[in-house]
């Protein structure tokens, strides 16, 4: 099939609610190039399992699309028409498997020195379909909490974040997470839309707020053993990392014992489509809250880091069925120091990033730093103050 040929009935593999998205926007999608085709319909097989901030950001790119004057789509499109595709990639199942298609797609503009090209059309089209942001209904807020279980080891902390903010040295811990919970729960019920407020936690001592998404690494424990699992046999099976990868990404909620919804999906590809999250907590919580701010785009967001497994072989990481991992302490702070500041970055990728507020908090060293409007950058407090006091 060739894009021009395309009809409603065209998708009648896709999800239900993916179905319908593409069958409305058919007329367009025939009229496109087989590189933006593939990217798009990558996006709409999955329509089902995005959170509302995704569906809004590919219903802003089709309302784009619609204002424009034949002539105009055309010239927003003609970068991808340049490129230079081989007959035999043309022909594959662009259709029913576009994220395979933009793998093979991938491989082959970089092996015809095309990529560069490719990249620029990519940015270009996505700056200009992308439109005028929503007006926040409030001020994005992220807060990264780390040094559970943590003694003073000489490590200087936030190094990273203080050049930002306010670095405060005696901040009063005294029912801190009952301040930290009251707020979450209080900006859930003034603003409850889905998924738009998150717990993030490395742990299992986080309670879960109402109206938030709530992650854990510890209560994903059955679901990581049995992925461990997975990787042991094909590690004695003689599989090659590339195989791996092709095996874990293609699993579906179904085929690990879940539900197949949003948060699932979401959850399994944590671990599946990233690196080091099934084997170290700090990963996973920074992988986590990385993905919740690039796909959910919350306005709240609790990142809690915990103590990880020191570092072994591979084989040994994969038996955690069997035994108690060794913890690293010291490893783990250093760790969750540059997950906070990486946590940081991906808030200010987000649209309201200069209104945003976004703490990190060392809860056993009395130590953090906030970064906000009104709030000096690269300032040092030395004045007691209470979390309450930080929040505000």
């Amino acid at each position: 099939m060739i894009p021009s040929e395309l009809q409603a009935s065209s998708f009648r593999a896709f999800p239900p609610e993916s179905q319908k998205f593409a069958a409305r926007q058919v007329d367009l999608l025939r009229r496109m190039p087989v590189g933006v085709l593939s990217l798009l319909l990558r996006e709409i097989i999955v329509y089902d399992w995005k959170f509302p901030a995704e569906r809004k950001e590919l219903d802003r790119q089709f309302t784009y699309l619609r204002t424009l004057s034949p002539v105009q789509f055309d010239e927003v499109l003609e970068p991808f028409a340049r490129l230079r595709l081989n007959p035999e990639l043309v022909r594959a199942d662009w259709l029913n498997a576009p994220g395979v298609f933009c793998e093979q797609l991938s491989a082959h503009l970089w092996a015809t020195h095309q990529i560069d090209q490719f990249r620029t059309a990519a940015i270009d089209y996505v700056q200009q379909s992308s439109g005028t942001p929503e007006p926040l209904p409030q001020q994005r807020l992220g807060i990264v909490v780390i040094g559970r279980g943590l003694t003073a080891i000489g490590y200087p902390l936030f190094r990273k974040l203080r050049p930002y903010g306010v670095y405060y040295k005696q901040v009063n811990s005294e029912n801190a997470w009952n301040v930290i919970h009251n707020c979450i729960a209080a900006r859930a019920a003034s603003h409850p839309e889905p998924h738009a407020h998150w717990c993030i936690d490395g742990s299992k001592s986080l309670r879960k707020d109402s109206g938030t998404t709530a992650v854990s690494y510890a209560n994903l424990r059955p679901l990581r053993l049995r992925l461990q699992s997975r990787m042991q046999d094909s590690f004695e099976a003689g599989m090659g990392p590339e195989i791996q990868r092709t095996m874990l990404a293609s699993l579906r909620p179904g085929d690990v014992g879940l539900q197949d919804d949003i948060l699932n999906r979401f959850q399994l590809k944590l671990f599946t489509e990233s690196s080091g999250t099934m084997l170290f907590s700090t990963m996973f919580v920074q992988w986590a809250a990385r993905e919740a701010w690039r796909r959910a785009q919350p306005l709240t967001l609790l990142a809690c880091f915990a103590p990880r497994q020191k570092e072994q072989s591979m084989k040994e990481m994969l038996t955690e069925a069997r035994t108690s991992p060794a913890l690293d302490p010291e490893g783990s702070l250093v760790d969750s120091d540059m997950g906070a500041f990486y946590t940081w970055l991906n808030q200010q990728r987000l649209s309201g990033a200069d209104r945003a507020l976004f703490i990190a908090w060392c809860e056993e060293h009395q130590e953090a730093v906030a970064i906000g409007p009104g709030l000096q950058r690269a300032t040092e407090s030395t004045a007691p103050l209470n979390f309450e006091s930080l929040l505000g």
